[in-house]
């Protein structure tokens, strides 16, 4: 219906609008591929881990026996050390060879350049064992004066190169290749006027690369580090060829005699898997704390989960509601 008004005009009844509704129920949208997808991964590795736990083979009892045997912990201290040390000596020569490369300097910039080239193009398991024969090349390791017979200092090389400073030389050389690698890129990512505006403030240039340019290529360095730390812990196992006392040369010891080739290579996994875990926690946050800035960070695992707990928390609680007036 519809009212005349007095200067002729119509005018609608007035209709009153709809109360809104108190709360908005949001439905999340079925993603039944993924849990598909999900359900059936989850099947997979339940079945895989039965098979695995049933299997007689697999003498759980020998891995029980050896996991925390005192030969097991020996091979580990080794195994660290080797890790620690060749990491300091492949960083500390990365930096010096990554300078040598940058260098204006050809004959550096030539040496630094046949480093790489020659550490990097033949595989680490033929170094460790160059190194690990070494003798057999040099009998003697002999300093002095060159182009004359003064000789200042005489050893033995066989007792020199000792099994864990033959695979200590051969581990921190190669990666001391891929480690100028890192470092290079990393100084070249840094804005060439940061090192002019150093030169223009009278610094050396020794001084600005200390001072100015590595704190800068930290950002880009320190992140894959953290991956060639990993790498260099499992690389340690390569050692065992010369007999270097590490985790996987006393493994090799116990199923040489024994014959349990695949209990005592499950304690090896083990003890690799718990070291790698170790290492990988403090390695994610250095990349999360290092590539603040640039881009989105990625939630590691757990705040994943905390943040899923949340979401579901404040889901589940109903919503306050206040007198109604």
């Amino acid at each position: 219906m519809t009212a005349m008004t007095p200067a002729g005009t119509t005018q609608s009844p007035h209709v009153p609008a709809e109360p809104a509704p108190d709360t908005l129920t949001a439905v999340p949208v079925r993603h039944w591929g993924r849990w598909l997808a999900a359900v059936a991964a989850a099947t997979a590795l339940v079945g895989l881990i039965g098979s695995l736990a049933g299997n007689k083979n697999l003498h759980w009892d020998v891995v029980g026996r050896y996991v925390f045997a005192d030969l097991v912990f020996s091979g580990l201290a080794t195994t660290l050390w080797l890790t620690a040390a060749a990491m300091a000596i492949g960083l500390g020569l990365g930096v010096l060879v990554a300078v040598m490369r940058l260098s204006s300097n050809p004959v550096l910039r030539a040496l630094g350049t046949a480093f790489v080239w020659v550490f990097r193009s033949t595989p680490l398991l033929v170094q460790i064992i160059f190194w690990g024969y070494a003798g057999a090349l040099y009998q003697h390791v002999l300093i002095g004066v060159p182009f004359t017979h003064v000789t200042l200092l005489q050893a033995d090389t066989n007792a020199l190169l000792t099994p864990t400073v033959a695979a200590l030389l051969a581990l921190g050389l190669n990666e001391a290749a891929y480690a100028s690698e890192i470092v290079r890129a990393g100084i070249q990512s840094v804005d060439p006027g940061q090192a002019e505006a150093a030169h223009s403030l009278g610094m050396r240039p020794s001084l600005t690369t200390r001072r100015i340019v590595l704190p800068q290529a930290m950002r880009v360095i320190i992140p894959p580090l953290g991956n060639e730390t990993i790498n260099m812990l499992k690389m340690t196992a390569l050692v065992s060829v010369i007999s270097a006392h590490d985790l996987m040369s006393n493994i090799q010891d116990v199923y040489a005699q024994n014959y349990q080739v695949i209990p005592m290579l499950v304690v090896a996994s083990i003890w690799y898997l718990i070291l790698v875990t170790a290492l990988s926690l403090p390695q994610s946050w250095l990349e999360r704390r290092y590539g603040r800035g640039l881009a989105p960070a990625a939630a590691g695992p757990l705040q994943r989960l905390v943040a899923g707990a949340r979401l579901s928390l404040f889901r589940t609680t109903p919503a306050p509601t206040g007198p109604k007036g």
